[in-house]
């Protein structure tokens, strides 16, 4: 079967650099990043944010799961920002890897454009990401935008 693609596009009452800072800080990450669906805690993202470092998508459970995992491609603050994404048990098998690319751009009265385009995803990832995508992407503007996450997102 085809890899699949998936491309979320928003726009943003805020600056590309808080943006940037609320895709990179673990700080950030964890008010915002939860699977509400799935009743799962909230997430952080982990890394140097270097190229070639390793970055982990954790979960603030007791345990600090792992739930996912990559390598920083490209990191152009406060544009861009591409990481590979993994499942923990699929790490060492790189055509497991699908591809995560950060748009971030300045658009217009004091908007920002972030599109994220998640590519070569398997049927069971594009799944969970065609879910999990637009709740984040949602929470992260509202976060941004109010201070405050969207309801039910962080018990």
């Amino acid at each position: 079967m085809e890899p699949r693609n998936f491309v979320y596009v928003t726009f943003i009452l805020s600056t590309p650099e808080k943006v940037w800072n609320a895709i990179t800080n673990p700080e950030v990450t964890k008010k915002y990043w939860s699977d509400p669906l799935a009743k799962n805690p909230a997430h952080v993202n982990v890394s140097e944010w270097k190229v070639g470092s390793e970055w982990k998508h954790v979960r603030m459970d007791d345990a600090k799961t792992v739930d996912l995992m990559g390598k920083v491609i490209v990191v152009n603050p406060p544009n861009k920002l591409v990481i590979t994404w993994a499942r923990p048990e699929e790490i060492s098998d790189e055509s497991k890897h699908s591809r995560v690319t950060f748009d971030i751009e300045p658009y217009a009265n004091g908007l920002v454009r972030l599109v994220v385009n998640h590519e070569d995803l398997d049927p069971k990832m594009y799944n969970g990401i065609s879910a999990g995508w637009p709740s984040v992407l949602s929470n992260l503007k509202t976060y941004l935008e109010s201070g405050i996450p969207l309801a039910g997102h962080i018990k």
